[in-house]
C-alpha cells in the first residue's frame, strides 16, 4: 500500500438513517466519481466544495440512489489529497451499494482510522490532532468533549513543540561545545544550561501530573458497588443511572456478572460497575461471578461497600479496617454505605461510621454523590483543565523526562559534552514521538486501529 493507493468508506455509522456519507480519497478519486456519478456535469468539472446533485450508477449502469457529492481539491481537504464526498439515503443496503459501486470502480476499502492517517502523513495534522479525532468522538462529558476539541486545535501540539524548541537549542549547544572545543564553555554557562534543563524537565513534569486526569477523561472514573447478596447493590446502580438497568430480586445471588454503565456526575465520566454479591458459595457459575466481583475490585479508583442496616452486622464489619465517611482515617478509596434507611435500623449498627441512603426513597444520594466527587478529588482524579494527555503521550515524555535527569545529573557532574548529548536526543526523539515528528512507523498501526472505518 501507498499513500497514493485511492480509498473508499462508509463514514456514517452503521445501521439506518436519514443520510449516509460514503467517502473515496486518493489520485483517483475523481475519476472514479466520474465513472458512477450522473448530473448536470461530471465531477471531474465541479468547482470545490460545492455540493451537486445527481444519481449513482453501478458498473453495470444500474441506478442505486440519489445522492449530494461535493469534490474537494487537494490540497485543500481532509486527507491533503482530492477527496469526494457523497451523501445518500441511510439504508444499510444503500449505502453499502454505493460503496461498492465505489470499490468496482477502482477504490479499495479503507482500513479503520485511514483517513486520518493520511491527514497526519500528509502533514495536515499531528498525531496528538489525529488521536483527538477518536477522543472526540467518545466524548462523553463537556469537559472531555472541550478537551479534545483543544487537542484538535494543537493546544497540547504546541506544548510540545515548544519542549522540542527548547531541548534542540540545548543540543545545539552541547553540539557546539563537541565540535568546537577550542571555545570553552564558561561555568556560568553550565549554570545557564542547568537553569534551561530543569525549565523543560519541569514542563515535561507537569504535562506527566495531567495523565490521570487525562485516563478519566476518555476512561471514565472506575467505581465499583460490592457488598454481600441482597444488600442492594444493582438497586443503587438502577438509582444512580435515573432508570432500571439491572434486574432487582429478594433471591440471593440474582447478579451473577459484572454489569458496567456510565454516568455524568457534574462533568465527570462516572464508570459505575454492579457486581455479584460476596457470599460463600457451591454454584460454580456464582463463583465465577465472585471472582469477578474481586477482579473489579483491585483495579477500581473508588469502591462503594454497601450492607443491609435492616439485618444485623456481619462478621467482617468494622471500624478498623473501613474507611469513615467524613474522611477519618480509613481507606480514602472506600465509602460505606449501609443502605435501607427507610427501615429499622439494627441495633449492631448503632454508631457505626457509614453514611446511610435508601434505595427505595431516594434518601441520602445526594449526599452520596457530593462524598464521591470529594474522594475523586481528594485522589487528583477530577479533571479540572482540558489540557490532559493520553497512556501514549506519558510513556514517551516518561522516558523524555527519565533521559533528562541523565542529562542533568551529567552537567552537575561536569561529563563529558558526548554524554549529555546522548541523554539529550533520547528525551529529543521521545518528546518527538508524542507528536510525530521522529520515526513513529511502530506506533501509528496502534494509534489508527482504534478509528471506525471511514474516520
Amino acid at each position: 500500500m501507498t499513500v497514493s493507493d485511492t480509498i473508499a468508506a462508509i463514514s456514517t455509522p452503521p445501521g439506518e438513517g436519514a443520510i449516509a456519507l460514503v467517502r473515496v480519497s486518493g489520485g483517483n478519486a475523481i475519476e472514479i466519481a466520474d465513472k458512477i456519478f450522473r448530473g448536470k456535469e461530471p465531477p471531474s468539472k465541479f468547482a470545490s466544495h460545492v455540493q451537486h446533485l445527481g444519481e449513482i450508477f453501478s458498473v453495470e449502469d444500474q441506478l442505486i440512489d440519489q445522492v449530494v457529492l461535493s469534490v474537494h481539491r487537494a490540497p485543500a481537504s481532509y486527507t491533503s489529497e482530492d477527496l469526494v464526498e457523497m451523501s445518500c439515503h441511510g439504508g444499510t443496503l444503500v449505502s453499502a451499494k454505493v460503496l461498492e459501486a465505489c470499490l468496482r470502480a477502482g477504490a479499495r476499502a479503507a482500513r479503520p482510522g485511514e483517513f486520518t492517517e493520511r491527514a497526519f502523513l500528509n502533514g495536515k495534522m499531528d498525531l496528538t490532532q489525529a488521536e483527538a479525532v477518536i477522543d472526540l468522538i467518545r466524548a462523553r462529558t463537556d469537559l472531555a468533549l472541550r478537551s479534545a476539541t483543544e487537542q484538535l486545535e494543537g493546544k497540547l501540539g504546541e506544548q510540545i513543540r515548544k519542549i522540542l524548541d527548547e531541548l534542540i537549542e540545548l543540543m545545539a549547544h552541547i553540539n557546539a561545545s563537541i565540535d568546537f572545543p577550542e571555545e570553552g564553555i564558561e561555568p556560568d554557562e553550565d549554570e545557564a544550561l542547568c537553569v534551561r534543563l530543569d525549565s523543560v524537565r519541569d514542563e515535561i513534569a507537569a504535562l506527566l501530573a495531567t495523565a490521570d486526569q487525562g485516563r478519566v477523561l476518555r476512561e471514565g472514573v472506575r467505581v465499583v458497588i460490592y457488598g454481600a447478596t441482597n444488600a442492594g447493590k444493582s438497586s443503587l446502580l438502577n438509582r444512580l443511572l435515573g432508570y432500571d438497568r439491572v434486574i432487582v430480586s429478594d433471591t440471593h445471588g440474582t447478579t451473577r456478572d459484572t454489569i458496567e454503565e456510565t454516568i455524568n456526575l457534574e462533568g465527570v465520566p462516572i464508570r459505575l460497575l454492579d457486581t455479584a454479591g460476596l457470599r460463600a458459595s457451591e454454584s460454580e457459575l456464582e463463583s465465577e461471578g465472585i471472582a469477578r466481583t474481586q477482579k473489579s475490585l483491585q483495579l477500581a479508583d473508588l469502591r462503594l461497600h454497601i450492607a443491609d442496616r435492616n439485618a444485623p452486622k456481619p462478621a467482617h464489619f468494622n471500624s478498623r479496617n473501613l474507611s469513615e465517611f467524613n474522611g477519618g482515617t480509613g481507606d480514602p478509596n472506600e465509602i460505606v454505605l449501609l443502605n435501607k434507611s427507610d427501615l429499622p435500623e439494627d441495633n449492631h449498627w448503632k454508631d457505626f461510621p457509614a453514611l446511610r441512603i435508601s434505595c427505595v426513597t431516594g434518601d441520602g444520594l445526594p449526599q452520596l454523590k457530593e462524598e464521591i466527587l470529594a474522594r475523586i478529588l481528594r485522589q487528583n482524579l477530577r479533571p479540572e483543565s482540558a489540557i490532559a494527555i493520553n497512556t501514549r503521550h506519558r510513556d514517551c515524555l516518561r522516558r523524555a523526562l527519565e533521559s533528562c535527569d541523565r542529562a542533568r545529573t551529567a552537567l552537575g557532574e561536569r561529563l563529558s559534552g558526548e554524554y549529555i548529548a546522548v541523554d539529550l536526543d533520547q528525551a529529543l526523539r521521545a518528546v518527538g514521538e508524542v507528536i510525530g515528528v521522529v520515526d513513529v512507523e511502530q506506533i501509528l498501526d496502534s494509534v489508527f486501529s482504534q478509528f471506525c472505518i471511514g474516520k
